[in-house]
């Protein structure tokens, strides 16, 4: 990805300076069929014609991870786009372990018609899932190198997010906290007057584990300023330590579950029920994206009384932040109604309002963010760290080793000597780095 195109995301998107909002709005018919023709096979040379538009027909199935939207917004989408193709039917399958069980089904062979794509290789893309390139979205898009192989764009982000505090204001000011923490030692400080609020400052979430993926990726990667630190991996054996990046960053969610800032029993939390007490400030905090916002809000309070900083991990005054695209659509090669499953894509990128409603920055390049708290993160001056694509031998490695991010920092925070756990994940690594790479 480019340093000069990003630094135009950077600067452009996440300071909500487009000069268009809205989606594109094209014609998803025509803009999915392309401009191309048939020479007639007669002798005259002459004329052409244009190929028929593809039925969209048929019944496909999406599995997706937003089990909170089954039976309420799924159930307007899926109205909504069989009114755009009458002969056309969306069901939705929701699982919460979305990674794991996508792997598997792809894995047999046997999948839905849409996906989200897992944490496969790039190079395995084509194995299973069409080209995009002929929705015509490619070029109105961010992130389109980061599911494409050998030229060909196979996925589309549903969108972009940064990862930072999502807090409750009243919680903050009724606990005495009168100015955003910008060094860690501030940040502690408000979790402390939190806790003695009566609150607990964050809600981890910890027992649905995969809550805690910014303290082994996005928060790393801060410390280190480096958007390649995953992949760098591959050039040692021992790559998570205490001192590393790694190790700085789980140090943190430690220390917090040490000092008693996080949920009194974290292995009975529970996500839904902690965006209500969030909501309610019960809770203070998230380390999240910006996704959860409207979450947060829906649950049960005023967008004013919902706020978002950069989390200060050190106490340098730096805060670097990692923008990244979500999860991506992916479409099943095999698809039996793969014309349907390709307009279903688009027409949750360009028609369905999902990255609005989700709090994403959206994917589409003309499209103005809707989450106003961002200008709020954007106004503590962070440095944007451009996110990169995993390598192909990063994630055959990762696989190969079956290391599952979160669970490693379940098994920091609670073991009672934290070098044990990195010495098991670094055994693990280096063994299948040597299958991997021989």
């Amino acid at each position: 990805m480019k340093k000069k195109w990003m630094s135009l995301l950077a600067v452009v998107m996440l300071t909500g300076l487009l000069s268009a909002c809205g989606s594109s709005g094209g014609n998803s018919s025509n803009e999915a069929n392309g401009n191309q023709t048939n020479l007639n096979n007669g002798n005259t040379g002459t004329q052409t014609e244009q190929p028929a538009e593809p039925e969209i027909s048929g019944t496909v199935t999406f599995l997706t991870n937003r089990t909170d939207m089954i039976g309420k917004e799924y159930d307007d989408y899926a109205k909504r786009f069989k009114e755009k193709y009458p002969n056309a039917e969306i069901k939705f399958e929701a699982v919460t372990d979305l990674d794991k069980t996508t792997k598997l089904r792809i894995s047999s062979g046997e999948f839905p018609d849409i996906v989200l794509i897992p944490t496969i290789p790039n190079s395995d893309l084509p194995k299973y899932f069409a080209p995009l390139d002929d929705l015509g979205l490619t070029d109105k898009i961010y992130f389109k190198d980061f599911k494409s192989y050998e030229g060909q764009l196979y996925g589309i982000s549903v969108g972009a997010s940064t990862t930072g505090i999502v807090y409750n204001k009243k919680a903050f000011a009724d606990a005495g906290i009168t100015e955003i923490p910008k060094t860690l030692d501030e940040f502690y400080a408000a979790c402390e007057k939190l806790k003695a609020n009566g609150v607990v400052p964050l809600a981890s979430n910890f027992k649905d584990q995969w809550t805690l993926y910014p303290w082994i990726s996005e928060v790393p990667i801060s410390f280190a300023g480096n958007a390649n630190l995953n992949n760098d991996r591959v050039e040692s054996d021992t790559p998570y330590t205490m001192d590393n990046a790694y190790g700085q960053g789980l140090t943190i969610i430690r220390t917090m579950y040490e000092k008693g800032y996080l949920e009194p029993d974290v292995n009975s939390t529970n996500w839904e029920q902690s965006k209500k007490d969030l909501a309610s400030g019960k809770f203070a905090m998230y380390m999240l994206g910006n996704w959860v916002i409207p979450q947060v809000i829906d649950s049960g309070t005023a967008s004013d009384n919902v706020g978002f900083f950069p989390l200060p991990y050190d106490n340098s005054g730096t805060l670097n932040v990692v923008l990244a695209p979500d999860w991506a659509y992916g479409v099943n090669k095999n698809s039996k109604n793969l014309e349907t499953a390709k307009a279903f894509v688009k027409w949750m990128i360009e028609e369905s309002g999902f990255d609005d409603f989700a709090g994403f920055i959206p994917i589409l390049k003309d499209k103005e963010p809707a989450v106003p708290q961002l200008a709020e993160f954007n106004s503590y001056n962070p440095t944007y760290i451009e996110a990169v694509s995993d390598t192909n031998e990063a994630t055959e490695v990762n696989n190969k080793a079956q290391i599952t991010k979160e669970a490693l920092v379940q098994e920091f925070v609670l073991a009672k000597d934290p070098q044990e756990v990195l010495d098991k994940y670094n055994s693990a690594w280096a063994k299948a780095k040597q299958a991997v790479m021989k």
